[in-house]
């Protein structure tokens, strides 16, 4: 693929694709600018190539023209990042836009419009796509946590650019790491995978089954597997119809050697709430009434053994329901493990809202190797599908 390390960008107008899909306050101030901040190095290279920048992206799901969705609040804090007075168009395609974009001189930076605001985006319209194209001399993709759709501005756009078209610093750093894990895992290797369901996480356990030494298995996924095992689990989460499949997977693992960890005790609660009175109870023998919502301290510590004593951790989903602190041990025992494996000189990648949304509550992110931003995107890439916004560019 085509880096942005590949090419001098002096003169040159580049049309840059980012996720800017960030959350904002009803004073419509940015809470959480993880995902701008990334942009900022594939901003910046072309800049001081001696480049322009036109920066498009989508925020939100707005139905039509909704000013709260507007990208327009976003200048002032990116203007800082930069370093540079960004300027804004207030729509993304146009004769106006494009005069904007043309008008552009070395150094200057344009956002224009929510993509979004028009519904040929999601469709993957072509002709939407060639207004778009107008705006660049140069394509550049790096959004990769929307690569995984064949949106006009991610997959589509890409194809009026011939052999002018990027991946840029986020992109490459995501596909680096995860192929880390992929491609040229050291040995041990093992895999977290959490959250709630089963259903949501087949075809990457089916796919890591050939790949790792060790499979975890945490979340509430947990009590399929358990009720699949013949044990009781009270009123904790199961995927009824998918017992047969946590039985496969049990025999797949049996039959491929990788060693399939699943909770021995937990973590139980009469409902759903961070006040609900608590019992522990081996895993399969959940008392009636009460519901699974966090690993048990003897899981907790097995799990963090094998972790320890990986060289390649992939962590997808937390242990329990993090976000009440009742039942936040399994997840942050986890966590700390990862930490711990670090310092030992494995590769450790975090991945999966849920999973990143627990490093960074546990202020950790900078003491793991990576951490994913790519939601889906990071997702379907582990599962070994093709991402139209990756094959846009490689094509």
């Amino acid at each position: 693929m085509k880096t942005i390390d590949n090419h001098n960008f002096n003169k040159l107008r580049a049309l840059i694709r980012v996720d800017f899909n960030v959350p904002l306050n009803k004073e419509m101030q940015i809470t959480d600018d993880t995902r701008m901040r990334a942009a900022i190095p594939t901003i910046k290279k072309i800049i001081s190539d001696g480049g322009s920048v036109v920066l498009m992206s989508h925020r939100g799901r707005p139905d039509g023209v909704t000013p709260e969705f507007s990208l327009k609040h976003l200048v002032p804090a990116l203007s800082e990042m930069l370093s540079v007075d960004v300027l804004f168009e207030e729509d993304c395609i146009g004769e106006k836009t494009i005069s904007s974009a043309k008008n552009l001189v070395a150094g200057q930076v344009l956002l224009v419009e929510n993509l979004r605001y028009y519904k040929e985006e999601a469709a993957g319209d072509l002709n939407f796509a060639e207004e778009l194209s107008k705006l660049g001399d140069v394509y550049v993709n790096d959004a990769f946590g929307t690569a995984h759709r064949a949106h006009a501005s991610t997959s589509i756009v890409a194809q009026f650019f011939n052999n002018k078209k990027f991946i840029g610093y986020i992109m490459s750093n995501e596909i680096n790491n995860i192929d880390k894990v992929l491609k040229s895992a050291k040995k041990p290797l093992t895999a977290i995978m959490g959250g709630a369901k089963v259903s949501s996480k087949i075809t990457i356990i089916s796919r890591l089954l050939s790949e790792v030494d060790n499979l975890i298995i945490g979340g509430g996924m947990t009590f399929t597997f358990v009720k699949a095992l013949g044990g009781n689990i009270g009123n904790s989460l199961v995927e009824n119809d998918k017992l047969e499949l946590a039985l496969e997977i049990i025999k797949t693992a049996k039959e491929k050697n990788v060693n399939l960890y699943i909770p021995t005790d937990s973590v139980n609660a009469d409902q759903f709430s961070n006040d609900a009175n608590v019992k522990l109870s081996l895993i399969g023998e959940v008392q009636e009434g009460f519901m699974g919502l966090d690993i048990g301290k003897e899981t907790a510590e097995s799990f963090s053994n094998v972790i320890t004593n990986s060289a390649t951790i992939l962590w997808n989903g937390p242990m329990g329901v993090f976000e009440m602190e009742n039942f936040s041990n399994g997840t942050k025992s986890v966590a700390d493990a990862l930490v711990k494996a670090t310092e030992k000189g494995a590769f450790t990648l975090v991945g999966g809202g849920d999973s990143v949304a627990a490093i960074n509550k546990y202020k950790l992110a900078d003491k793991v190797s990576y951490v994913s931003t790519g939601g889906g995107a990071m997702l379907e890439y582990l599962e070994g599908k093709v991402l139209p916004g990756i094959a846009a560019i490689t094509e």
